[in-house]
């Protein structure tokens, strides 16, 4: 191989694949390729692919009808407010959630774009002006498309559970699998499981993904960016928590 064969081939970079693999085994090359090239189309193909086959397993194995009677029994308050209403009326608000529930499942893709591309703002501007680095509103995007692939794990373990016919009856769209500690206390307050969810092991990795990745790509130590990552994160910790105890 030529000396110009070699340079050419470190050139072009990181494939899409090899991205996405770096990113659980040697997640520093992932971040370091977005500053050559920002695409993300691979993770969110992924990402597509995951969340649907999710809720054709919900749809199949639990049904529409039993996620919107779980996510009521979740919240005392709308409970208390369920159990009251005429049984034509208990039927007419369990349509409207069933539907509610499929249709923002099956269109969920939509929804994980608007929350990464917001977030890929709050963090291209928390660096930009408030640590002065440099890095492009694009780069930020595609930090956060490859920091969330390993949600992708709590995906395919839903999909594995709900077609093994796992905690069917009990199933809960919003906390499906046992990686954090609120599932393991379903009858604790609303505002305690919405404090212990943030406990995740799967969030915290991508926590950890995201300080790795800002660092790279805004050109500050890594200290600079967990102070920025991490603060936001309690901060939704706290607004979260916040909201789950007013409303419930």
């Amino acid at each position: 191989m030529t000396v110009e064969t070699v340079a050419g081939s470190q050139d072009a970079g990181l494939s899409e694949v090899e991205r996405v693999v770096d990113v659980f085994v040697a997640p520093s090359k992932t971040f370091t390729d977005i500053l050559r090239n920002a695409s993300w189309w691979l993770p969110f193909i992924l990402m597509l692919l995951i969340t649907v086959g999710a809720t054709f397993a919900v749809d199949k194995q639990v049904g529409f009808v039993r996620v919107a009677e779980n996510q009521i029994h979740q919240s005392p308050k709308q409970e208390d407010r369920f159990n009251n209403l005429a049984p034509e009326q208990k039927a007419a608000q369990l349509l409207r959630m069933e539907k509610g529930y499929r249709y923002t499942s099956y269109y969920s893709f939509v929804f994980i774009l608007i929350f990464v591309a917001a977030a890929a703002l709050l963090y291209w501007v928390s660096f930009n002006f408030g640590l002065g680095a440099q890095t492009t509103y694009g780069q930020m995007f595609a930090v956060w498309m490859y920091a969330s692939l390993p949600k992708l794990i709590s995906g395919l373990l839903a999909i594995v559970l709900l077609m093994a016919g796992v905690n069917i009856d009990s199933y809960n769209m919003q906390n499906p699998v046992g990686t954090n500690l609120a599932y393991y206390v379903p009858d604790a307050a609303p505002w305690l499981r919405s404090l212990l969810s943030f406990f995740d092991v799967i969030g915290l990795w991508v926590l950890a993904l995201l300080v790795i990745g800002t660092a790279i790509v805004a050109k500050v130590s890594r200290g600079k960016a967990a102070a920025v990552v991490v603060g936001w994160w309690l901060f939704g910790l706290i607004v979260m928590t916040g909201i789950a105890a007013a409303t419930s």
